[in-house]
């Protein structure tokens, strides 16, 4: 994921930033407990499409 790209997209629902999950490929946003697909490096900016997160998730230990 491209720096700069990540720097201008916010969470569609919140607003919020965003971190990128390498492992997994996808958008976190952990104010809305979503994560975001990036399919062929395009973000899936789409809430619709976004899964929830898990507690796990939100609190790695």
């Amino acid at each position: 994921m491209d720096k700069h790209l990540l720097d201008i997209l916010a969470c569609p629902t919140c607003k919020g930033p965003l971190v990128h999950d390498r492992e997994r490929d996808e958008l976190i946003c952990r104010a809305e407990r979503l994560a975001f697909p990036v399919r062929d490096g395009i973000p899936v900016m789409l809430e619709d499409e976004a899964r929830k997160l898990t507690p796990d998730e939100l609190d790695p230990a």
